[in-house]
């Protein structure tokens, strides 16, 4: 199978990140690809006509996209315990990923809004929302979410390490941590996961 990706994606590296964790990374081919909202780029809009990552081209049907799809995919592909778990843990594990890609998608349109508009047609008010939306998913992470972050090993765990990794990555600045003691607890202890630890973004 071939993963369209980009290093510095959350979405691909949630990908990655299950990849990983099942045991299942060698039977995947990484094909780099770039591109944004107003130029494509490299991105495969043959295999993905949305145009984004990641994008997962497999061997035996067409092409799975968003990384919600190709995740859930991926995890009938093994044998071990499954990341996304049964009824009635399954629809917390969804919520929370959910909640994870809602962040996520937020705070890569603040880093699109920066880098393809002219800065005098910059919104700022709009970037700032897309804030709110980051800090009132955190602020239900930490009030809402811990007990099942601690709990076992799922696919909502993941893409909340994903979405937590690229406000690092790209918003270093806004101190996520701040008035989150036991998110930023959770964060410090999964980090050290060697599947988080492969997969830092970079670019």
């Amino acid at each position: 199978m071939i993963l369209y990706h980009n290093p510095a994606s959350p979405f691909v590296r949630k990908v990655r990140m299950l990849l990983a964790e099942t045991g299942q990374t060698a039977s995947v081919d990484l094909k780099s690809a770039v591109g944004t909202p107003t130029d494509s780029g490299t991105l495969p809009l043959a295999e993905n006509p949305l145009g984004k990552i990641p994008c997962l081209v497999r061997n035996d049907g067409p092409a799975l996209y968003d990384s919600r799809v190709i995740c859930r995919y991926l995890d009938t592909q093994h044998t071990g315990a499954p990341l996304y778990p049964g009824a009635p843990r399954l629809w917390d594990t969804l919520v929370l990923e959910a909640t994870a890609d809602g962040i996520m998608d937020a705070a890569v349109l603040m880093i699109y809004e920066g880098r393809t508009r002219p800065e005098d047609r910059r919104h700022a008010p709009w970037v700032e929302a897309q804030w709110a939306k980051v800090t009132r998913g955190l602020d239900a992470l930490e009030g809402r979410w811990m007990a099942h972050l601690r709990g076992p090993l799922d696919m909502g765990q993941l893409a909340v390490a994903a979405a937590l990794g690229y406000l690092d990555f790209r918003h270093a600045d806004r101190d996520w941590r701040s008035g989150r003691p036991a998110l930023a607890a959770w964060e410090e202890e999964f980090r050290a996961r060697p599947s988080v630890q492969s997969t830092i973004p970079e670019g």
